[in-house]
């Protein structure tokens, strides 16, 4: 979904087809076209592996096409670290770069993939085997685009190819200050966010419910120093809770350390939180595209930030004078971001009803959503036209009857978020299937399912949660 070759989720319609889907069922995997780039290799870039592959590859070896060269030889040292094999990154056509591996070693390189984000886009793979240039969207409008809502200078922008790209780079950017300290998460991120700041860099200390004395000592922590980085994500996914960036922000300037704030569920429609943090990360995929047919990634830089220089000439040297989105990629992202407000306004409308919607129902249990929790903490950093978002995450009363009610549901359903219709995702399944019991600890249910909510009429929406409900 949507309908386009170069579509970034995929249609998981029953509670068996999520669990088929997690643990690898062929009755699953073999009817699946695609699904979301970072997790499912495309067909298009599937098909420029096997073409990289029999082009240079020896007998029992694998090739994996990267977007560029540190890509491919951070990849190289992620396999070499964990596997202790022999691997070779040599350049290959259009500035990609192939990362020859064994064959019992590709499994371990494409966990960088995923959690790094930096793949091959599929309009990029589709015209190199189609041997065609496509037309390239101008980086310059593209920035322009984008500064109308962030308010910060076309040149401190950078552009990625998915936005766990973008937090990969902010990553490496505060290790690079500060290379010997761990890094802090606020409040519970999403998921490969988490995996970015366990696996590369010195590790993390993770506190999933940022509020009360736990906080407090956190704050106290940050003003003395102690961190490379504080991370959070405004609000939070799934659970729509937003930590108090103004007190977080001060204490960083305080204790001189950077604030990393991702503001992809909320967007920079709804939201303001340049003026809080050094670095902020969005997933341009999400709302900011909202037809679900490109992957994108950004980082928006401070100009106030005590490390501007700093950032700045590394962000410019690892994106390229900021540029790794390919040119066909940019051109749909124009495109599609003219109706970006709109969208974004009405999912907002539309959030609200469900979300109250849901609160009244009799057989819903829990309903997590901005405009009730941490809602001060939101408004804080809430634009004075800016709304809750279309968001909305809820369990059942009775949660063992959440397989029922997602098989009844007629929307679609499966990964992403942001898209122009409503998408319904069994998150915790998706995200954490083989950690179910540690999400549940940090208060993510198992049979949590979050709703990103359309354009659609309101009441094509409510009616579709009613027929599905009465199952509950």
């Amino acid at each position: 979904m949507p309908d386009s070759k170069h579509a970034c989720a995929v249609s998981l319609p029953t509670w068996d087809s999520v669990v088929g889907y997690e643990e690898g069922r062929d009755k699953v995997m073999t009817k699946l076209e695609t699904g979301y780039p970072r997790f499912f290799v495309h067909p298009l870039v599937k098909r420029l592996f096997a073409k990289a592959t029999d082009e240079i590859a020896e007998a029992g070896k694998r090739v994996i096409v990267f977007p560029h060269k540190r890509a491919a030889q951070g990849a190289q040292r992620y396999v070499e670290r964990k596997l202790a094999v022999a691997t070779q990154v040599t350049s290959y056509e259009d500035g990609l770069q192939a990362l020859v591996v064994p064959e019992t070693a590709i499994g371990v390189a494409m966990e960088y993939w995923r959690f790094t984000g930096e793949v091959v886009s599929s309009r990029h793979a589709e015209d190199l085997l189609n041997e065609v240039e496509s037309e390239s969207g101008s980086m310059v409008i593209l920035k322009q685009q984008l500064s109308e809502y962030s308010g910060a200078a076309l040149d401190d922008h950078y552009l990625y190819e998915s936005g766990m790209a973008a937090i990969f780079a902010a990553h490496r950017a505060v290790m690079n200050q500060f290379p010997s300290k761990k890094t802090l998460q606020l409040e519970f991120p999403y998921v490969d966010a988490l995996k970015v700041q366990e696996r590369f860099g010195n590790g993390v200390v993770f506190l999933y419910d940022a509020e009360g004395e736990d906080f407090d000592e956190a704050v106290r922590r940050i003003q003395e120093g102690e961190f490379a980085a504080v991370f959070c994500e405004v609000p939070s996914n799934p659970l729509m809770r937003t930590v108090n960036l103004p007190r977080v922000s001060e204490a960083c300037r305080q204790g001189g350390v950077p604030l990393v704030v991702d503001d992809t569920v909320g967007s920079s429609v709804n939201l303001e939180v340049l003026k809080y943090a050094d670095l902020v990360t969005t997933s341009l995929t999400k709302w900011v595209s909202g037809l679900g047919d490109v992957m994108a990634g950004m980082i928006t830089l401070n100009e106030e930030s005590l490390w501007v220089k700093e950032f700045r000439a590394f962000l410019n040297e690892d994106a390229q004078d900021g540029v790794r989105l390919y040119g066909a990629d940019r051109r749909v992202l124009i495109s599609n971001m003219k109706s970006y407000r709109d969208r974004v306004q009405k999912s907002n409308a539309n959030g609200e009803l469900v979300a109250e919607y849901l609160r009244e129902h009799p057989a819903v249990g829990r309903v997590w959503y901005p405009k009730y929790h941490t809602a001060h903490e939101y408004g804080l950093i809430r634009r004075e036209d800016g709304g809750y978002g279309g968001l909305v995450s809820f369990t059942l009363k009775q949660p063992r009857k959440m397989s029922k009610v997602y098989d009844a549901l007629q929307l679609c359903k499966g990964p992403s978020l942001g898209t122009d219709f409503t998408l319904a995702s069994p998150y915790t399944m998706l995200a954490h299937y083989f950690e179910l019991d540690w999400a549940e600890a940090c208060g993510v249910s198992s049979n949590l399912l979050r709703l990103s909510v359309g354009v659609e009429d309101g009441d094509v929406i409510l009616g579709a949660l009613a027929r599905a409900l009465d199952l509950a």
